[in-house]
């Protein structure tokens, strides 16, 4: 089973042309799939919208009632996949974004990927894709982002660990939250928080691969919500972010 979460929040220019392409994607593929859509208090028509595609497609529809933010949006959407996993050394649970940023295209190099055996898949931008480049405040926020997170992190975590189009085996997500027990996994909001996720489900996994799933900015609606020195100031708390400990097997 693949469980394919997105939060959003005021998407609904994008949100139903972008599940009808998942659903497409997904039937080509032959794949069992759920797809979570958490709503962050949506003032547009995304709700409504949502409504309607649950009567047409696996899709399971999380409401808030206040914006919680990207990071926190993403746990919650990572746990409750987590816990609806019949299969967890097998099912996969995808993050990505309603506003047509992370193309559903992309998801067959990165299942394929991940069906190879690995336990975490990660999107990374292609310089060869076609469109127009990211908006200026995406690129300065990438820049400062590596120089703020620091070259040894960085290399540590992916050439880039702000992606978050990646794949994770539901059972790398289960042993986190074990560990976490109470704790939050994410702390932090934006782009760190796909960091931050990297920083503390990474030593859960076996193997972490990578595959070209370069964001589009030629199809989304509406301008981008990055901004530059918020980011850069979480990306910085991310520094301090120590990796969860897996369990060590009792010695016999």
């Amino acid at each position: 089973m693949v469980y394919i979460c997105i939060p959003c929040r005021d998407e609904d220019r994008t949100i139903g042309v972008l599940l009808w392409k998942i659903r497409d994607v997904m039937a080509e593929m032959e794949r069992d799939y759920e797809v979570i859509v958490l709503d962050g208090a949506s003032r547009d028509g995304t709700l409504a919208l949502l409504r309607k595609y649950e009567r047409v497609m696996p899709l399971s529809v999380l409401s808030l009632r206040k914006p919680v933010g990207y990071g926190a949006a993403v746990e919650k959407l990572l746990r409750s996949a987590a816990g609806r996993a019949r299969y967890p050394k097998r099912d996969a649970i995808v993050t990505m974004q309603g506003d047509f940023t992370e193309h559903p295209d992309h998801l067959r190099p990165l299942l394929r990927t991940f069906e190879g055996g690995a336990d975490i898949v990660v999107g990374m931008a292609n310089p060869e894709t076609p469109g127009p480049p990211p908006p200026r405040a995406v690129r300065l926020a990438r820049a400062l982002g590596r120089i703020a997170l620091g070259r040894a992190q960085t290399r540590a975590l992916g050439d880039n660990p702000f992606q978050g189009f990646r794949a994770y085996r539901a059972v790398v997500v289960r042993k986190a939250l074990r560990i976490a027990g109470d704790n939050r996994l994410v702390t932090t909001d934006g782009w760190a928080a796909n960091a931050e996720l990297m920083k503390v489900l990474a030593p859960f996994a076996r193997r972490v691969a990578h595959v070209p799933a370069a964001p589009r900015y030629d199809v989304r609606w509406r301008r981008s919500r990055v901004r530059v020195l918020a980011t850069v100031r979480e990306i910085l708390r991310v520094r301090k972010v120590s990796p969860l400990e897996p369990e060590r097997p009792h010695a016999a």
